[in-house]
């Protein structure tokens, strides 16, 4: 077993609560990691072995362009949408920040994890 790790990646996205925030939009964070075995990748050096980053990356760019309410929602579809998109992996868990999020007072940032195995 191993873990690939996709850290720091940023959007601007128009989630939120509130319909203002869906209006003009934040920037968000998302770390996500995938438990899998790597092997096979490690032995063969090929890229059909492993789970490609590429593939990832579009996966959660692609679910943060779908407005959410909740960080919890968003959240939870990635987490489908990585279990659907690559059948073999063991576990995924990813954690969805929103940067400066409107709380009346000073916070860099809300953040949920959510982690599902197979």
């Amino acid at each position: 077993m191993g873990q690939i790790a996709l850290e720091g990646m940023e959007f601007f996205a128009f989630h939120g609560y509130y319909d203002e925030e869906q209006k003009i939009g934040n920037k968000y964070g998302v770390d996500l990691y995938i438990d899998t075995d790597l092997h096979a990748a490690g032995a063969t050096d090929q890229l059909r072995e492993t789970v490609n980053y590429e593939v990832l990356y579009r996966v959660v760019a692609e679910e943060m362009l779908a407005p959410a309410r909740l960080l919890e929602h968003l959240g939870h579809r990635v987490l489908d949408r990585v279990l659907e998109e690559f059948p073999y992996i063991e576990g995924v868990r990813v954690s969805v920040s929103k940067f400066n999020p409107p709380l009346g007072g000073i916070c860099h940032r809300a953040r949920i994890t959510l982690e599902r195995r197979r």
